[in-house]
């Protein structure tokens, strides 16, 4: 690790950026009435505008295989792309509050195993732990539909000012994986499931952000890195606690293109990084640790508990406290974490992203896998449509 000082004026800039209050606009990562606070003031919008401004760039260096990990990564997804309505088995009778039941048999049963003593749950019947399944289920695809319209966008975006064929090449199939992301996730909810949710506002923020910035370089590592790698770790939990045939199989197909475009964000990057200075990568850093930390408070589904009427702040400390919370939310960042490494931003500079990951509970995953090449382990073999 190299060392800044304070009289080297790139070292003094660096030292000027990185409090928690500038990045967060809070001072504590844990202060839960601030996250609380970040709220959406347009929940029945349906039009959200983010003001942009960013450069397409042409390239007429058309050499195909320049870079032969990302000409890889391109010819494996023109022959895997699967079509939402045909591949899946849309006909599945799903019963929700069944399913509810099923999956907190694998979960330490409706409560969690929680103390409700002395709490707003204390009162609650089956019937109100079922409907709070119902909700959080509703909650957490509406999420990810959102989330992939969001890969949706930035993806589109790449094509535009990335300056490498072979990378406009790959990021077009990208957006191509992500409308179908969309589509079926959209699909899910309304047919098999029993209403949406607006977007969480941490999500909102983080979008917002990363579509905002006019370097391509960001939009990879904002969606590319931390987005798809959380939503990677999480379809990959999902699909393993699930009960649900139908779900289970949409999942499986999701997480075969989620692997390939984290993949492709991770060989996009690592070269180009290690151009930077150590400036801009102090920038580049802080970035991964605010997404990292907006797409936790996420998680603490504030949405759930004010729909059912239950006091907010009270039921999301309970939530806290619930025995796997901890190790859940550093399951998340299971990707994410080797990604960083392989990028060199968990060690560049003085270590600030390593430090700021272990604050956050999460850096025993650097040991990881990263997916940059570990995608061919998501890939879909014949017939994984019937038996994922």
């Amino acid at each position: 690790m190299s060392e800044i000082h304070v009289d080297d004026p790139e070292g003094q800039k660096i030292l000027d950026m990185g409090s928690n209050l500038k990045i967060l606009g809070r001072e504590e990562i844990n202060d839960l009435e601030a996250i609380l606070a970040v709220s959406n003031t347009d929940i029945n919008a349906t039009i959200h505008h983010v003001e942009s401004h960013y450069d397409t760039i042409f390239t007429w260096d058309y050499e195909k295989g320049a870079r032969p990990k990302l000409n890889r990564l391109y010819e494996k997804a023109k022959t895997s792309m699967w079509n939402g309505e045909t591949d899946l088995p849309w006909d599945t009778v799903v019963d929700q509050e069944e399913q509810v039941v099923s999956n907190a048999m694998n979960s330490g049963g409706l409560n969690g195993g929680l103390d409700l003593t002395g709490t707003p749950f204390a009162k609650w019947s089956d019937k109100e732990w079922i409907q709070f399944g119902v909700e959080s289920q509703n909650w957490t695809l509406s999420q990810f539909m959102h989330g992939e319209q969001g890969a949706l966008i930035c993806t589109a975006r790449i094509v535009e000012n990335v300056p490498w064929i072979d990378a406009k090449y790959y990021a077009a199939t990208q957006v191509m994986d992500e409308a179908r992301h969309v589509e079926v996730f959209s699909k899910y909810l309304d047919t098999k499931l029993s209403g949406h949710y607006p977007i969480n506002a941490h999500l909102r923020t983080l979008l917002d952000d990363i579509i905002s910035d006019n370097r391509w370089d960001m939009t990879y590592l904002g969606m590319q890195i931390m987005v798809e790698g959380l939503a990677l770790a999480a379809f990959g939990f999902i699909h393993m606690l699930t009960t649900e045939p139908l779900l289970k199989q949409l999942l499986r197909y999701v997480m075969s293109d989620e692997a390939r475009h984290v993949a492709f964000g991770v060989l996009s990057l690592q070269d180009y990084y290690q151009e930077l200075s150590q400036a801009e990568l102090r920038e580049r850093q802080e970035f991964a640790f605010e997404a990292a930390v907006r797409m936790r408070d996420r998680f603490l589904q504030q949405e759930i508990f004010d729909r059912m009427g239950v006091p907010v702040k009270d039921a999301v400390e309970l939530v806290l406290q619930a025995p796997d919370r901890s190790a859940f939310q550093a399951m998340l960042f299971s990707k994410i974490v080797p990604n960083c490494k392989k990028l060199g931003l968990l060690d560049a500079g003085d270590g600030w992203l390593r430090t700021k990951f272990t604050e956050l509970g999460c850096i025993g995953f650097e040991h990881m896998a990263d997916t940059g090449e570990e995608y061919e382990m998501f890939a879909l073999a014949e017939g994984d449509a019937r038996s994922a």
